[in-house]
C-alpha cells in the first residue's frame, strides 16, 4: 500500500480533505479493528501517543488491518499535532486512536484495539474518549468512515449515537479492488457524553 500524501498541519476544510485522502489511501479510518465489546477492563488506561510508541502501534496496525497505515502516516499525525492517544494495559500498548480537528469539526482517522484484546469493551471506551477529546476542543460534530463489510463496528457506532449521513464510493482499498465507505457523524450537544449508554 503506497500513500501518496502526507498528513500536514493545515486549516479548515483542507485539513479534513487531506486527512480523508490519507485515510482512504491507507484503508482507514474504518475502525475495523474494534469489535463489539461488553465492558472495559479496569487495568487499561489512556495517555498521549509518543513517537516511541510507534513500534507497538505498528505491530497492532499490521495485525488488525489488511491495508495498514505506514509508520510515516503516524509520524506525520504526531508532527501535525493531531490528538493521538494510546491505550495501555500493564504498561503495554493495546490500542490507539487519532483525530483531526478543524474549526468545529473532528474526524476519527484511526481507532484500533489489538485483535487479542477485542471483545472487552475497550474499543467503546476508546471511542468515547476520542469523542470527549473532541468536545474539549469545542467541536460540534465528529465524523468517521466505516466499511459496509464491517457490521460490528457499524453497530458500535450506532449504539454510541453516530448516524449514517452518506457514502463515499470506492473509498477503501479492498482485496478485489475498492470498497465504499459509510460516512457516520455525531452532533455534540449539551450532555451528549453523559447520555451515551452505560459501558
Amino acid at each position: 500500500m503506497a500513500v501518496l500524501q502526507r498528513v500536514a498541519r493545515q486549516s479548515g476544510r483542507q485539513t479534513r480533505a487531506l486527512a480523508h485522502a490519507t485515510a482512504a489511501a491507507a484503508g482507514h479510518a474504518d475502525v475495523s479493528a474494534l469489535g463489539v465489546e461488553a465492558s472495559p477492563v479496569s487495568t487499561s488506561s489512556l495517555r498521549p501517543m509518543r513517537e516511541g510508541d510507534l513500534d507497538a502501534v505498528m505491530a497492532i496496525e499490521q495485525r488488525a488491518y489488511p491495508f495498514p497505515w505506514t509508520r510515516g502516516i503516524f509520524k506525520d499525525c504526531l508532527k501535525a499535532g493531531y490528538p493521538s492517544w494510546v491505550m495501555t494495559e500493564h504498561g503495554l500498548v493495546i490500542g490507539y486512536g487519532l483525530l483531526s480537528i478543524a474549526a468545529d469539526e473532528a474526524h476519527v482517522l484511526n481507532i484500533c484495539i489489538a485483535p487479542e484484546r477485542q471483545g472487552r469493551g475497550l474499543g467503546r471506551h476508546l471511542l468515547r474518549a476520542l469523542v470527549k477529546i473532541a468536545r474539549n476542543h469545542r467541536v460540534q460534530r465528529v465524523f468517521l468512515e466505516v466499511r459496509p463489510s464491517n457490521p460490528g463496528a457499524i453497530v458500535l457506532y450506532h449504539s454510541e449515537g453516530f448516524n449514517e449521513i452518506g457514502r463515499r464510493p470506492r473509498y477503501y482499498p479492498a482485496k478485489d479492488g475498492r470498497e465504499d465507505a459509510l460516512v457516520m457523524a455525531i452532533e455534540l450537544v449539551a450532555d451528549d457524553i453523559t447520555a451515551m449508554p452505560p459501558l
